[in-house]
């Protein structure tokens, strides 16, 4: 098939049997690749009681069918799993180089299921597949293992786990070309139950594409919008200067710049830790994943002090929000260390640098017996560590801020800043409705990047008309509810369609962004499904993947108490700044979701809706199960 390898590799580590099989064209055409391809198998794999760290929850490696072509940002793929941090479903992206070899090896998923009896690697080499001995990789750090595996796999891409995972912390992630993590929702976990150390790949197959000439002039298309200034900048320029740590100063200019663990949205010392800063103190050297023309990526170093000499790509801006503003941390030595342990010893950078600044704030309200200063840099390198062996009361932290909340009562839990489990990301719903609203339907947790409108967040006025032609006023206004739930159900579907391809986000987020249209001609240009060169059915296909997710979460018992968010956003008007005295308001964004999205106002898939986006068997599943209705 053109785009794609066309082989979906099974290992079954417990049996020790790898087993071939076509991916077939009809699962190909109904959820494209990435996420919904990965959504099919997980339907299909798990059921309401599938224990995350069991023997059989999958944990998928996968891609999509613009991988490996040369469209400029997509050097990435998505692992998914069920999530042993939150119980439901589970993925995450990494960038660099892993994704395209998998392709390059013969498949476009690897299926996972089992558990070793011995530590072991998979090695996919030139279209083959075989599991080695990990004993020697076994409680080597990230950096050691990658080395390891490249010296007898010299030109291989590796993806592999850190102590963390082996430890299974319940956040661990996975880690490729070293510095590039696949990190929310605790993949890395699901793959130390498993005994597997690593996954390394190293191909020489070729990706086709179904019309050469006009996938060419659209990766020419592609360049031209990451390289020509577009409102006054370019892709390339802003994001190549400062990758995503520009977004400390923009996120302050609003209000939302998570600070002392998501109390406020301004942090006095933020320009110590932004974008500026960071170019003049720490940053070294531009970076880029396989093929892309914007090339956001860095390496830093520390030049002088307690960490003198730390090389590490990043922190993005998110680790500058964990261990930076969340913490009252206005060191920026001290987050890029806490960066580099966190790659280096395979953790998210996201759930650990939120976790401890949740320790900080249970230790000023007396709610621990451990004393743990905001912004004391000692105890927050020690705590990364701790967490990774879960050493301490890092044990207690590695199981995620919702258990620890838990145990300690409800004063704890109104502290506790998650969704669904999941450690909330750096942004703040209390500034932006929009945001708030993402965060709480988000079908992996407190996360961004499943729904985030840049349209209302940045003021892009023009395609808001062009979208919204009459409601752009109403949809750019950040601290409006209004109509916040069509706007998030868009954008679902539309990033649906993104982590299906896989592309990277900011290929697609910067002006003029990616619409239906685009997409279009994106995948009937690669693969050649006819159906798709119609706006209308690609936007169908984004709603079947986000339906499909939605339904796999139903099944594990979520509905509308789940979509919900921290205490704080509800109840703890914003002390200061442009957006002072505001709460997030759910309810009214929530109705208007669920009926944009298909759902019951319980936030379950309504059964015609199934039906209608050929899902027919999974509404039947649910109905039977009493889940929903046959008759909704």
């Amino acid at each position: 098939m053109y785009g794609y390898a066309g082989k979906i590799l099974f290992v079954d580590l417990g049996k020790e049997k790898i087993v071939v099989k076509k991916l077939e064209r009809a699962r190909a055409k109904k959820y494209l690749g990435g996420v919904g391809l990965a959504a099919s198998f997980i339907w299909e794999m798990t059921d309401a009681g599938t224990d995350p760290l069991s023997t059989e929850n999958p944990l998928i490696f996968v891609t999509g069918p613009v991988n490996g072509t040369g469209f400029p940002p997509t050097g990435r793929f998505a692992v998914c799993s069920i999530s042993p941090l939150t119980g439901i479903w589970g993925e995450s992206h990494a960038g660099g180089f892993f994704g395209p070899q998998i392709k390059y090896t013969g498949f476009d998923a690897i299926v996972v299921t089992g558990r070793s009896n011995e530590k072991v690697y998979l090695a996919l080499d030139g279209g083959k597949a075989e599991l080695r001995s990990a004993r020697n990789l076994w409680g080597l750090d990230v950096l050691e293992t990658t080395d390891r595996i490249r010296e007898e796999m010299p030109g291989s891409e590796v993806a592999c786990i850190g102590p963390a995972g082996e430890n299974l912390v319940k956040f661990a992630s996975i880690q490729v070309c070293k510095y590039r993590a696949a990190g929310r929702t605790g993949m890395g976990a699901v793959m130390g139950s498993k005994n597997l150390k690593a996954v390394a790949a190293r191909g020489v197959g070729e990706i086709e594409v179904y019309d050469v000439d006009k996938f060419v002039d659209l990766v020419e298309e592609a360049r031209r919008r990451y390289t020509e200034e577009r409102w006054g900048i370019a892709a390339q320029e802003s994001l190549g200067k400062y990758g995503t740590t520009s977004l400390v100063e923009a996120e302050q200019e609003i209000g939302r710049l998570p600070t002392k663990n998501h109390t406020t949205g301004i942090f006095r010392d933020f320009d110590k830790i932004g974008g500026e800063a960071v170019r003049k103190l720490v940053r070294k050297k531009r970076k880029a994943c396989m093929g892309c023309a914007i090339q956001c990526k860095y390496v830093a170093m520390i030049d002088s002090g307690e960490f003198a000499g730390t090389i590490t790509e990043g922190p993005e801006y998110e680790t500058l929000v964990a261990f930076g503003s969340d913490e009252l941390n206005s060191r920026l030595d001290s987050i890029v260390y806490a960066n580099y342990l966190c790659n280096k010893l395979g953790l998210d950078t996201i759930s650990t640098g939120k976790s401890i600044a949740f320790a900080m704030e249970l230790s000023e309200k007396g709610l621990i017996s451990q004393s743990i200063k905001w912004g004391d840099v000692e105890a927050m390198v020690k705590l990364v560590s701790d967490i990774a062996y879960r050493r301490g009361f890092g044990n207690e932290l590695a199981e995620g801020v919702r258990n620890l909340a838990a145990k300690l009562g409800p004063e704890a839990e109104k502290l506790a800043v998650h969704v669904k489990g999941l450690e909330m990301s750096g942004q703040d719903g209390r500034a932006h409705k929009s945001i708030g609203l993402t965060h709480a339907i988000s079908v992996r947790g407190a996360d961004h990047l499943r729904s985030i409108s840049c349209l209302d967040e940045l003021g892009y006025v023009d395609i808001a008309k062009e979208r919204y032609p009459e409601d752009a006023k109403v949809i750019l206004d950040l601290r409006s509810e209004k109509l916040k739930g069509i706007l998030v159900a868009d954008m679902e579907t539309n990033y649906a369609i993104v982590d299906s391809l896989i592309i990277c986000k900011y290929g697609t987020m910067w002006p003029p962004i990616f619409y239906y249209p685009d997409y279009a001609r994106l995948i009937y240009y690669t693969t050649g499904f006819e159906e798709y060169q119609k706006p209308e059915n690609v936007q169908t296909l984004g709603d079947r993947i986000c339906m499909l997710r939605r339904a796999i979460n139903a099944r594990r018992g979520i509905t509308r108490k789940d979509d919900t968010l921290p205490y704080k956003q509800l109840h703890e008007p914003m002390p200061e700044g442009p957006a002072k005295g505001e709460v997030v308001h759910l309810d009214v964004m929530l109705d208007e979701f669920y009926d944009a999205r298909g759902c019951t106002r319980d936030g379950k898939p309504r059964y015609r809706r199934l039906k209608e986006l050929g899902l027919k068997q999974v509404g039947d599943e649910l109905a039977k199960a009493n889940i929903i209705s046959s008759e909704n």
